[in-house]
């Protein structure tokens, strides 16, 4: 069955185009950086945002019209899985990502809940064998049942945590089987509201022995994927255990995990945090952590995270900047962990979404692309660093330096270096400059 009747195949047009079922900038063969922007990129749809989301906030109820909408049960999950290929096909996007609610229902309990999974799953392996469409990472959902509510690896309730335990291993089956390339650790709520009733050393030990118990049981069933944790400051848990890029680094760090780990990051999470996504995506990177993306916005005028599709040029440069002087994303992507406005809501939207999302990458690709090979600021950093390339700033760098010599140097240097200005505006202008040239 089709449900995407009046849309075909979406295909690049270039940046004259006026089809608003076209790419402008996205060419998926177009090489950029000794790469195609196909393999640069690695596009993933979200299972939860695209076919499962219903438009519902915290004030209002579903408003998505959709045309598995009239299905239910069992039946609406086999009908969002062809939809899903359907819509993967359509809009030339290689991979996709799931929760394990997202693409089955629990049923009554743990082991209808499984066999759900299992039939669904072999709907998705059929249709990833006649399509070739790949599973970048799936996770389990342990935030949204009711039985959640006080956490799921750092909850009080030792019944839940075998309960997530459980999940967390059928999820790596399912990868296994599907080929994933990651599997995700997300914490909605593995964290706190107040320490009057928190034994925060036990949550935190606890959260590590579930990954330690997951990165076991991925090597004995021989589940090659890379692990990734999502970071998320706030919401729904007032004090997130995952809160940021560098506290989850230094969690992993801790628990002797960051051999297995890298993160997952996303811009709204980032900005909720109130960091850039830059900011978060260069603590992962100068840290060898830098594992996958979640692509999206947040809006600054709303505190909660909105997930919104990324348009904004400007970011999406300083994020392909990131990830190109990274190197790449490895086995990672850039799962578009966003959705259409609540008011949005036909079928289309989702395509239209999904190209200004695209398109807003493929362009600040580019222009990343064209900064780094021109050096912009890779000299300029270099040349206001040069001072600790000779004398007493390479004797620092060296570790050679003491406090004592130091002093010795600072108290006969009459003539002490000048500082130089930072320059920060010409830089900004000079990345406009690029933005709006290339």
């Amino acid at each position: 069955m089709a449900y995407f009747n009046n849309i075909s195949k979406v295909e690049y047009e270039g940046s004259q185009s006026t089809n608003p079922y076209a790419f402008k900038f996205y060419n998926p063969t177009e090489v950029v950086a000794g790469k195609t922007m196909e393999e640069h990129l690695r596009f993933a749809m979200a299972y939860w945002h695209t076919l499962t989301a219903g438009g519902s906030d915290p004030f209002g109820a579903d408003t998505a019209v959709r045309p598995w909408g009239s299905y239910s049960g069992m039946d609406l999950a086999k009908a969002r899985v062809e939809a899903g290929f359907e819509f993967m096909e359509k809009l030339n996007l290689p991979y996709f990502c799931f929760h394990d609610v997202d693409i089955a229902p629990e049923g009554s309990n743990l082991r209808e809940f499984y066999s759900n999974i299992d039939t669904i799953v072999e709907s998705i392996e059929d249709h990833m064998k006649s399509t070739g469409k790949k599973l970048l990472w799936n996770t389990a959902n342990m935030f949204t049942n009711p039985r959640f509510m006080h956490g799921a690896g750092t909850t009080c309730n030792a019944d839940v945590y075998a309960h997530a335990a459980a999940q967390v291993k059928k999820g790596l089956e399912v990868g296994k089987r599907l080929g994933a390339e990651n599997y995700v650790f997300w914490g909605g709520r593995e964290g706190y509201e107040t320490l009057l009733n928190t034994d925060m050393g036990l949550e935190l030990d606890n959260l590590a022995r579930l990954f330690h118990m997951a990165v076991d049981y991925a090597k004995e069933i021989g589940f090659d994927a890379q692990f990734l944790i999502e970071p998320k400051p706030k919401e729904p848990t007032k004090h997130q255990y995952d809160f940021d890029a560098a506290t989850t680094i230094a969690f992993l760090q801790k628990y002797g995990l960051d051999k297995h780990f890298k993160l997952n990051l996303e811009a709204n999470h980032a900005t909720l945090a109130g960091h850039t996504f830059e900011h978060e995506l260069r603590v992962a990177r100068i840290n060898g952590m830098l594992g996958s993306l979640d692509a999206n916005q947040g809006d600054m005028l709303i505190g909660w995270d909105t997930d919104e599709f990324p348009v904004n040029i400007y970011d999406a440069t300083l994020t392909l900047y990131e990830v190109l002087m990274n190197g790449g994303l490895g086995r990672g992507g850039v799962n578009f962990d966003a959705k259409v406005r609540r008011p949005s809501f036909e079928p289309e939207d989702l395509f239209h979404a999904h190209i200004a999302g695209m398109d807003t990458y493929a362009k600040g690709l580019k222009v990343a692309a064209k900064l780094i090979e021109d050096r912009v600021f890779e000299d300029f950093i270099a040349n206001r660093y040069s001072s600790f390339n000779e004398g007493i700033g390479a004797d620092v760098v060296s570790g050679k330096a003491t406090l004592a010599s130091l002093a010795e140097y600072a108290l006969n240097n009459e003539s002490p270096r000048q500082n130089e200005s930072g320059r920060q505006e010409m830089l900004k202008g000079i990345l406009n400059q690029y933005i709006l040239a290339n």
